[in-house]
């Protein structure tokens, strides 16, 4: 494994990391402790530190098994980001709670499912510019910092060229900026990703295999059915997204590589990226994720 310093917090993080959307149900696949517990021993095993989780990936269902394991382990030896923002209902069904005192109720909630007295990272979750430029909200978040059951805030933009949020980053005390980038999405490279390096803010790449396209899995055609959460996706975009996977594989991946290998690889080859933060549904997904940092470069 290799590690990156997380822009100005100072931590330093596996350049691959565990992405927990999934421990939710919302991925295709229901989770139990067992599972869990295996995911996430196989990614210490392989020098993974970096936990990405958030309060609406079921209501705290991925922050409370992963606070069960955390419970049973050393809490040091693992970097947790978690994320504030959405009152979970149901599958796929949402609402956004980011008043500042419903904010504090979130942070009480995820501290006490993920067993935890502190949360290296607290992350704003994909909201609206309206209720991010709130100065009650993140005075608000400054006194939990200060109260220690924060130690660093972060800015998680719904938009990956969302430069308003990004630009407002030291202005809040948000020290990292967690964003959509993968191989079929650059956006960010263009606006996003220059602030951040002026800012000397971290940047950690969520959707890295682009949803699960660029695994190398799925060909043009793929199905998903109703309890994956990529069934609500455009049939046509989806299908074009695939076809042009084909093309990177043929064109851009190097023979006998492998091709989620690559594209994480592929990520973090950008000077502006600490970590990517990819899903995975088993221990054998964590190990072949973790692989991808024997194809990058030392800084």
């Amino acid at each position: 494994m290799k590690y990156r310093r997380l822009g100005k917090t100072e931590l330093n993080v596996s350049v691959i990391g565990l992405g927990t959307w999934q421990f939710g149900g919302e991925w295709g696949q229901q989770f139990g402790q067992h599972e869990v517990d295996a995911i996430l021993d196989k990614g210490q095993e392989l020098g993974i530190n970096l936990i990405d989780t958030a309060e609406c990936y079921g209501d705290h269902l991925s922050e409370s098994f992963i606070g069960n394991y955390i419970s049973r382990r050393k809490r040091e030896d693992w970097i947790i980001a978690t994320k504030f923002g959405h009152h979970f209902h149901e599958r796929f069904t949402r609402t956004d709670v980011f008043g500042a005192k419903e904010v504090i109720q979130q942070l009480d909630a995820s501290l006490k499912a993920l067993n935890t007295e502190y949360i290296d990272l607290y992350q704003f979750h994909s909201g609206p510019d309206a209720v991010f430029d709130n100065d009650e909200l993140w005075s608000t978040l400054d006194k939990q910092i200060a109260a220690g059951k924060i130690r660093h805030l972060g800015t998680s933009i719904g938009s990956n060229d969302n430069l308003h949020q990004t630009d407002a980053s030291t202005e809040v005390n948000s020290q990292v900026i967690q964003v959509v980038y993968n191989r079929l999405d650059r956006v960010p490279e263009n606006r996003v990703f220059p602030s951040c390096e002026r800012q000397d803010l971290g940047v950690l790449a969520r959707v890295p295999l682009a949803s699960g396209y660029l695994s190398g899995k799925y060909k043009p055609g793929a199905h998903f059915d109703n309890t994956d959460v990529r069934h609500r996706h455009d049939p046509e975009s989806t299908r074009l997204k695939l076809q042009e996977v084909e093309k990177i594989k043929r064109d851009e991946v190097p023979e006998g590589v492998n091709m989620a290998q690559w594209a994480l690889a592929w990520c973090l080859r950008h000077p502006a990226v600490s970590a990517v933060i990819p899903g995975c549904k088993n221990p054998a997904q964590v190990e072949s994720n973790a692989s991808a940092a024997e194809l990058v470069a030392e800084r």
